[in-house]
C-alpha cells in the first residue's frame, strides 16, 4: 500500500515538473512572438529572407534565442518549413553560432514532442500523414535497432524531421538515445542549410557573383541528395531495391504529387478490385502522359510495377529512378521480350503489373485501337486481370499540349477477369473483352467546365489540317480558337472542349480530317527530308544521318547517302509520334527517331496515314 502512494506521488511529482517546463516554454514563446516571432513568420510567408536577417541582427542575443525557438516551433508543427530560418541564421551568425543555435532548436523541440507524446499521449495529424512511408521503412528494418532507424529517417527525403520525433517518441526508445539520435542526424540537412546562408550574406557583402553563389547553393543540394542517396542505398534499399517495395518507389511518386499539388486528385470507384487476389495484371486506357500518376490513388494490395516506354531510360535521372524503383521498359509497338519476361518476373515476386494496352497515348481523345493484342500472353500469366477506365485525364494533359489543367478526372474499376474465366475464354474473346472494357471516349464529357483561356494552344499539333478547306499545316491553335490562315474558318472551343458550331468536338474534327486522308489514299505518298538518330539496345546514341522518307501503300522508306531500308506497313502496328517534333520506327531491333526539317506537325499526319493504312488492309480494326 505504502509503495502504491509512494509511486503516486512520484509520478504526480513528475507531472508537475513536466507541466512546469512545458509553462516556461509557452511563456518564452509568448514573450519572443509579438516582436520577433510573428514578424518572422509573415517574412517567412513572403520568404524575405533579408529582412529576417536584419531582424535577427538588430535584436542582439534575443534573436539567436528566436532562432532556437522557432526551429523548435517547426518541430512540433511539422508543417512550418525548417530551412527558411537555418538559412536565415546562416545569414545572421557565424557558422559555429548559427549551427549550435539551430541543433539546440531541434533538440527543444524534440524534447516537447517527446513529453507531449510520452506523458499526454498527443498524436499528430500531419506525423499520420506521413506514417505510412514511416512504417514501410521500419518494416523493411526488422532487424535494426531503433536508434539505427530513427538515423535512416532522419536521412529519408520528404519526411519532416518534427514527423521521425513523433514516431521515435512512441517507441521504447530512452530519452537519452532519442536525443542524442536527433541531434546528431539532423546534423548534414543543417549544415547545408547554414552554409547556404553563410554563402548568401558572401555575396550580400559583394565577396562573391551572384554565379558563384548559384553554384554553391546547387552544389550542396547535390552533395546533401547524394549523402542521402548512398545512405539509402547502403542500409535501406538492401533486399527491396528494384522492386516497388523499393522506398524510391513512395519517394518517386511523393515529388510526383508534390508536382501536381493544387491540382484535384482523382475520384476513385474501386470496390471491385477488393475481387483480384495478387499477383494481378491491371490494364488501363491512356488519355495522357500522366495516366500512371492516377493509377496510384488505386487502392493496390502491393505497390504495382509500371510498364513504361522504353525511350525514356535515355534519360540518366529516370534510368535511375526505373532501376530502383522496379519499372519495366517497353519497346513501344513491337514485341519485346525482355519486356515480357520482366513482367513475368515480377508476377513471380508477387507485384501487381500495370500496362496500357494501346502503347501510345490517345490524340482525340478517343482509345487508340490496341495495335499489339496481347491476350495469348496474358492467358499465359495465369493471373486475374483488372480492367480499369480512366475519365477527364485527356483533356488535364492531352498528346498535344504541354501545360496541364486541373481537371476531374476518375478512376474507375470496370471489371475483374478471373483466373478461371480468363482460362475459358479464347485469345479472341479475351482482346475484345478488354478492348470493349476500356474504350473511351472524352467528347462524350460535357459535365465538366474549363474556364481557361488557352484550351485551343497546341491543337494545329494534332488538328495539322482544315476540316473546310483541306489545307494542310496552316492551322493555328491560339487561347480557345483553332484558326485557318488558309481560309480564315475559325472553330471554337467552349468551357467544355466542344466546338460551338457542326463538327462539335476534337474527335470530330480529327474524323473530318481522316475522311480528307481516305478520299487521297490511293493516290498519296507522303515525303519529307528528315534528321534520323538511332540507339542502341542500351539507348545510347550510335547514329545521326540526313535523309528522305516515304510513306504510301506499300510501306515505310528511308534513304539517304549511307543508307536505305523498307519497312511494309503490315510490320508497323502503329506509328509513335511526338507531338510537332517527330514519329518513331523500330528498324533490326534497334530504335530510330525521324525529324521533319520543315512542317514538324506533320508528325501527326504519319501516324494517322499509317493508322488508315492499316484499317484498310483489315489488319486491325479501326
Amino acid at each position: 500500500m505504502k509503495s502504491g502512494t509512494t509511486r503516486k506521488k512520484r509520478i504526480s511529482g513528475e507531472g508537475i515538473t513536466i507541466i512546469v517546463i512545458l509553462a516556461i516554454i509557452v511563456l518564452l514563446f509568448a514573450f519572443f512572438l509579438k516582436d520577433i516571432m510573428l514578424p518572422l513568420f509573415r517574412m517567412q510567408m513572403s520568404n524575405d529572407i533579408d529582412g529576417a536577417s536584419a531582424l535577427l541582427k538588430s535584436k542582439g542575443y534575443l534573436g539567436g534565442i528566436s532562432v532556437i525557438l522557432i526551429e523548435a516551433l517547426q518541430m512540433i508543427i511539422i508543417f512550418v518549413s525548417a530551412e527558411f530560418i537555418q538559412i536565415a541564421s546562416g545569414l545572421s551568425y557565424p557558422i559555429y553560432i548559427s549551427l549550435p543555435l539551430c541543433d539546440i532548436g531541434i533538440c527543444l523541440g524534440a524534447t516537447i514532442i517527446f513529453l507531449l507524446v510520452r506523458v499526454f499521449n498527443f498524436n499528430s495529424s500531419t506525423y499520420e500523414k506521413n506514417r505510412g512511408m514511416i512504417d514501410k521503412i521500419a518494416s523493411n528494418a526488422k532487424d535494426r535497432n531503433i536508434v539505427l532507424l530513427l538515423y535512416l529517417l532522419f536521412f529519408m527525403p520528404f519526411i519532416p524531421f518534427g514527423a521521425i520525433c513523433y514516431y521515435g517518441a512512441s517507441t521504447k526508445i530512452s530519452y537519452g538515445k532519442y536525443m542524442l539520435t536527433v541531434s546528431t542526424s539532423a546534423i548534414p540537412s543543417v549544415v547545408v542549410s547554414v552554409l547556404i546562408g553563410q554563402a548568401g550574406k558572401l555575396f550580400f557583402t559583394n565577396s562573391i557573383p551572384l554565379w558563384l553563389l548559384v553554384l554553391i547553393v546547387i552544389g550542396l543540394s547535390v552533395l546533401l541528395f547524394a549523402l542521402i542517396y548512398w545512405f539509402m542505398h547502403k542500409f535501406v534499399l538492401k533486399g527491396t531495391d528494384g522492386t516497388p517495395d523499393s522506398l524510391f518507389f513512395d519517394v518517386f511518386f511523393m515529388v510526383i504529387k508534390l508536382i501536381q499539388f493544387g491540382k484535384k486528385k482523382p475520384a476513385v470507384e474501386e470496390d471491385l478490385l477488393l475481387e483480384a487476389d495478387l499477383p494481378y495484371l491491371l490494364l488501363s486506357n491512356h488519355e495522357s502522359f500522366m495516366d500512371f500518376s492516377h493509377l496510384y490513388y488505386l487502392s493496390n494490395h502491393k505497390s504495382p510495377a509500371f510498364v513504361y516506354n522504353t525511350y525514356y531510360r535515355t534519360s540518366p535521372l529516370f534510368k535511375l529512378i526505373q532501376k530502383h524503383c522496379g519499372f519495366i521498359p517497353k519497346k513501344m509497338m513491337t514485341d519485346d521480350p525482355d519486356a515480357r519476361a520482366r513482367i513475368e518476373e515480377m508476377i513471380k515476386k508477387g507485384f501487381p503489373v500495370v500496362i496500357f494496352p494501346e502503347d501510345r497515348i490517345s490524340p482525340d481523345g478517343r482509345s487508340n485501337p490496341i495495335a499489339l493484342k496481347d491476350g495469348d500472353f496474358y492467358k499465359k500469366l495465369d493471373v486475374d486481370i483488372v480492367l480499369v477506365k480512366i475519365d477527364g485525364g485527356y483533356y488535364s494533359q492531352p498528346k498535344w499540349r504541354r501545360r496541364a489543367y486541373s481537371s476531374d478526372i476518375k478512376v474507375t474499376v470496370r471489371r475483374v477477369l478471373k483466373r478461371d474465366e480468363i482460362a475459358s475464354m479464347t485469345v479472341d474473346e479475351l482482346n475484345k473483352v478488354i478492348k470493349e472494357t476500356l474504350y473511351n471516349d472524352a467528347s462524350l464529357c460535357n459535365n465538366v467546365t474549363y474556364r481557361q483561356n488557352g484550351k485551343a494552344k497546341g491543337l494545329e499539333r494534332i488538328l495539322y489540317r482544315c476540316a473546310d478547306c483541306g489545307a494542310l499545316y496552316k492551322t493555328v491553335g491560339k487561347g480557345n480558337e483553332l484558326r485557318c490562315l488558309s481560309c480564315g474558318s475559325v472553330h471554337v472551343l467552349d468551357n467544355t472542349y466542344h466546338f460551338t458550331d457542326k463538327i462539335h468536338s476534337i474527335a470530330g474534327y480529327y474524323d473530318a480530317i481522316r475522311s480528307l486522308e481516305e478520299k487521297e489514299l490511293g493516290s498519296l505518298s507522303l515525303t519529307a527530308d528528315v534528321r534520323m538518330t538511332v540507339f542502341s539496345d542500351k539507348l545510347k546514341t550510335i547514329k545521326r544521318d540526313n535523309g528522305k522518307c516515304t510513306l504510301d501503300k506499300n510501306g515505310f522508306r528511308y534513304k539517304s547517302s549511307s543508307e536505305e531500308f523498307t519497312i511494309p506497313v503490315s510490320d508497323i502496328p502503329a506509328l509513335v509520334y511526338s507531338c510537332g517534333k517527330r514519329f518513331e520506327l523500330y528498324h533490326n531491333g534497334k530504335l530510330h527517331f525521324f525529324y521533319p526539317k520543315e512542317d514538324t506537325v506533320q508528325v501527326a499526319r504519319w501516324a494517322l496515314i499509317v493508322d488508315i493504312l492499316k484499317s484498310s488492309q483489315n489488319d486491325l480494326p479501326s
